[in-house]
């Protein structure tokens, strides 16, 4: 979120001072995005050189005050028209993190989306949770509820929607490794088998399930670990000729 226009629309409504700013700020936002004192007085510093706030005097208290000026009122208004740009979006550590697993080879993939999913889960059951709360200290408020409560319910919803996306994305991630692992396994099997015009003998060989075998799945012993260290080297290859392709 950006800061520098946050503060700009707290102090819309009327002048601030530095810590007044940081706990509105939070407030509205439930403390998804603390700020710190030196953050806020950092921003301030900067609006006031761009000519959008002024010093506007002390309170009673002594603290300094910052007022918006046209010029303030002016960019704000552009950035609640604006969308948000996506031409550079901000960066993921979660999908780096499976980029750089993927061209791992001692780094078990689909461990590390299962331990993610698992987080993920929880985490979107804890907004569930902090939403169930909000909804119902609102519902038991005689009077219609204040600007704040229905910006802090916005915002979970928010964490709800992108945990709900992420879970489905881990599973996304998984069942494309998955392929692409048995296929991987497939063309192997086609290269060290018998002969196209001699058929293989399956009455002796199970049948492999890939839904439980194209995958290393850290459990197991020495045999498993050897594997599906092979079959994720097969699934790293299937993956470079997939973009040598392209």
């Amino acid at each position: 979120m950006s800061i520098r226009h946050g503060l700009l629309a707290l102090l819309e409504r009327g002048p601030r001072y530095g810590f007044q700013l940081r706990t509105e700020f939070e407030s509205r936002t439930g403390s998804t995005w603390p700020l710190n004192v030196g953050q806020v007085y950092t921003t301030l510093g900067r609006l006031e050189r761009d000519g959008l706030v002024v010093p506007a005097g002390e309170d009673d208290a002594g603290h300094a005050l910052y007022a918006i000026t046209e010029e303030g009122r002016g960019e704000l208004r552009q950035w609640f028209a604006s969308p948000v740009d996506r031409a550079n979006p901000p960066r993921n550590e979660l999908a780096i993190k499976l980029a750089m697993a993927v061209g791992s080879p001692d780094v078990d993939v689909r461990a590390v989306i299962q331990a993610q999913r698992t987080h993920t889960i929880a985490a979107m059951q804890d907004y569930t949770r902090l939403k169930a709360q909000a909804l119902e200290s609102t519902a038991t408020t005689a009077t219609q509820p204040d600007r704040d409560d229905v910006a802090w319910q916005l915002v979970l919803d928010q964490l709800i929607f992108q945990a709900e996306a992420e879970a489905r994305w881990l599973d996304h991630c998984e069942t494309r490794l998955v392929r692409l692992s048995a296929a991987a396994l497939a063309q192997a099997g086609s290269r060290e088998g018998a002969p196209a015009d001699t058929p293989r003998d399956t009455t002796t060989e199970p049948t492999a399930d890939p839904a439980e075998d194209d995958f290393p799945t850290g459990h197991g012993g020495d045999g498993d670990a050897e594997g599906g260290a092979a079959q994720d080297g097969l699934l790293r290859g299937a993956l470079r000729r997939t973009r040598a392709r392209r």
